[in-house]
């Protein structure tokens, strides 16, 4: 699917809620526990295409969780030290991956009728809203705001 701006991408709902920002756009899964740094919101994950990176304040979209139970501890306290991201879209729902999102308490989507991890890239402006189970492209990255 070729996404220009204004393509919806449909879902399921995770957790309700609404953002608008900036997409980081992760092709691999994440592991929480020793993957991300919670303190800081960067993915810390040894040979992660986004090793280094802070998702801390984006919206989040990644092919699903992996790794323990853990994952959605690790995930909780980015909510508790306020480095969360500001969104999560995932490609498939995993009790590990609905669960983080539960308790990050951000806007979740998953299930989405076109892969978002294909569809979106680092740095597109988008509107998630997790409540209707939409997201919007507003703004390719590098193209305006």
């Amino acid at each position: 699917m070729t996404a220009t701006v204004g393509t919806v991408l449909r879902g399921r709902t995770v957790v309700p809620g609404v953002v608008t920002g900036e997409a980081l756009v992760s092709p691999e899964t994440i592991s929480g526990w020793g993957g991300i740094d919670p303190a800081t919101g960067t993915i810390v994950e040894a040979r992660h295409a986004l090793q280094g990176v802070c998702f801390t304040g984006k919206i989040l979209v990644f092919p699903g969780a992996k790794g323990s139970s853990g994952w959605s501890a690790f995930f909780q306290s980015t909510r508790l030290l306020g480095t969360a991201p500001l969104g999560m879209v995932f490609t498939v729902t995993t009790t590990k991956a609905a669960l983080g999102a539960v308790v990050t308490r951000v806007p979740a989507l998953a299930d989405l009728d076109a892969d978002p991890v294909q569809v979106l890239r680092t740095g597109d402006r988008i509107r998630l809203d997790a409540t209707a189970g939409t997201v919007e492209l507003l703004a390719r990255a590098g193209e305006g705001t």
